[in-house]
């Protein structure tokens, strides 16, 4: 189960992607978000990527300090309420303090976030800061102790390589019998159906055809990878010379 609810999650579609993953010697996933594939899956060697540096924080510090996370996922819940919300989200409003802020801190800051703010959703603005109001919820799970005792087990028992950084960066070295499942930010199907606030930069007609040049080039190496994005009449003509699927 994720830890992060997540823009474009994957759980509730995990029946359609499953069956078109085959076995394979490694699992690659460069736009991981909030990883429900990976979770869901749980390959025994896998390569997870995103470019967002505080979503990448979360998956490492579950990874290497959990008892520390929810300690201070523990603090947070016990002052929990609308003032200390957004005292807590403007933490990274004054950069140089924010930089001192420890691993733990910061991954903790996340995960509060993300389970009290509107629609848990991670969104940051043109600066990178978090700008998600206030969501009102009566009790939300804060400390979620038995999700990340989970993922800290699979984190730690599986052989798993997590990056930060650009997603073909992550792809480098590469090599056959490996699989890969592209998760990006959407082409917008209608001007206000955009979204691709959980990075400060955009993902735009550039930057999918750059992905799909990638495709091309693992499909010449005979390497498999699935990709999901909109059902648009760009992306299908991009990906024309390749199986597509419709899912509702």
């Amino acid at each position: 189960m994720p830890i992060l609810k997540w823009v474009g999650g994957k759980r509730q579609l995990l029946d359609s992607i499953n069956p078109l993953i085959p076995e394979c010697s490694t699992y690659y996933e460069p736009f991981i978000g909030g990883g429900a594939v990976l979770f869901g899956r749980q390959p025994n060697k896998a390569v997870i990527n995103d470019s967002n540096e505080e979503l990448i924080n979360v998956y490492r510090m579950i990874k290497e300090e959990p008892e520390e996370l929810i300690a201070a996922l523990s603090a947070h819940k016990k002052q929990n309420c609308e003032e200390y919300y957004y005292t807590v989200r403007a933490w990274d409003r004054d950069k140089e303090t924010y930089q001192t802020r420890t691993n733990v801190e910061r991954a903790a800051r996340i995960i509060y976030l993300n389970k009290t703010c509107y629609n848990g959703l991670f969104r940051v603005n043109s600066s990178g800061e978090f700008n998600s109001p206030w969501g009102r919820y009566k009790n939300p799970n804060i400390t979620n102790e038995a999700t990340i005792h989970a993922l800290n087990t699979y984190l730690n028992k599986a052989n798993i390589t997590i990056k930060c950084g650009d997603y073909r960066e992550a792809l480098k070295g590469i090599r056959k019998g490996a699989f890969v499942y592209f998760d990006p930010p959407y082409m917008p199907i209608s001007s206000s159906a955009s979204f691709t606030g959980y990075t400060a930069g955009g993902f735009g007609e550039e930057e999918q055809i750059a992905l799909k040049e990638q495709c091309d080039m693992l499909n010449a190496k005979g390497i498999k990878f699935l990709l999901s994005n909109s059902s648009c009449e760009f992306i299908e003509d991009l990906y024309k010379d390749y199986i597509i699927d419709h899912v509702d």
